[in-house]
């Protein structure tokens, strides 16, 4: 059963290109269903599973507290990895073809709103150490929806301010190209001219967003710069980086951008996935209509 695993692994990494997070979400949900199988069944190969030992692990699952959701990756990861068995004739059929995906819950999206965005911003002081690159992280990240990922491994050959778009490579390897406000480009161009050079080393490389050794961020480390610079602004809401991402995509649709637009600016695969902004919107017209409307 490991080995198998490990091949399946050493597919996604190699042929399918997927990220190490989804590499390893995938890797404790097949390591934790065939410890389960190894215990309870004493099962230690993929041709002795059968279909019924997969819905008793997922009942199993549900007993112990799952959310939906994570229910739902385990499902994903056990069907793409019979199906790769299946298809390097490592198992006769696959199994768990027929294996629906539990309907997750739908949250909908914390967002700040556009006054939260303009007083966190101007709240971070450009004449104070790290105040440039600080401000152009969270106009970035706000101007651009970009995931904490594609931000800190964006590299100077990546942006093309008098074009107003930098290149980015989301989820899968899938590069795009995503517009940049003026604001945003304002702000990178000043930490780039007046601030990145201080924290250049001589094993520095082309990352656009440096640490004050001269090495890339890390996502640990904008997490806490974003919720620095919150609390520094004095708000109550949880800052975090998507948050500014989720506030991106739901401030453009309630402007009247395009709901495909939104979809290829975020990176989404499936549209489904951007639909969920409708849902913040809709919500936000109603507390406006309630609000002013005299029989609201």
């Amino acid at each position: 059963m490991q080995e198998a695993i490990d091949s399946f692994l050493l597919y996604l990494a190699t042929e399918r290109g997927l990220s190490t997070n989804y590499q390893l979400s995938t890797r404790q949900s097949l390591d934790a269903f065939a410890g389960w199988l190894a215990e309870s069944k004493q099962i230690a190969t993929p041709r002795a599973i059968t279909h019924d030992h997969i819905t008793e692990y997922l009942g199993v699952c549900k007993k112990k507290g799952k959310a939906a959701a994570s229910i739902k990756l385990i499902v994903v990861a056990i069907k793409i990895f019979f199906r790769f068995l299946h298809l390097r004739k490592h198992v006769p059929k696959d199994i768990a073809e027929l294996l629906p995906l539990p309907r997750g819950e739908r949250y909908l999206p914390e967002t700040l709103n556009e006054s939260q965005v303009e007083r966190l911003l101007e709240s971070i002081p450009a004449d104070q150490p790290l105040g440039l690159r600080d401000r152009a992280l969270i106009e970035l990240l706000y101007a651009s929806g970009l995931r904490i990922s594609e931000l800190v491994n964006a590299r100077l050959e990546h942006l093309y301010l008098e074009e107003k778009v930098i290149r980015v490579t989301g989820k899968g390897n899938k590069t795009r190209l995503v517009p940049v406000g003026k604001s945003a480009r304002d702000a990178i161009a000043a930490y780039i001219d007046c601030e990145r050079p201080q924290y250049v080393k001589r094993r520095t490389g082309s990352e656009l967003f440096l640490s004050v050794r001269g090495g890339k961020l890390t996502p640990q480390r904008c997490w806490q710069i974003v919720k620095a610079r919150a609390r520094f602004a004095g708000l109550e809401a949880n800052v975090y980086p998507h948050l500014l991402r989720h506030s991106f995509a739901t401030h453009l649709l309630s402007n009247g951008a395009d709901l495909r637009m939104i979809q290829e600016m975020l990176g989404h695969a499936d549209i489904s996935t951007t639909q969920i902004y409708t849902h913040v919107d809709q919500d936000r017209l109603k507390s406006v209509h309630r609000k002013f409307h005299p029989r609201g």
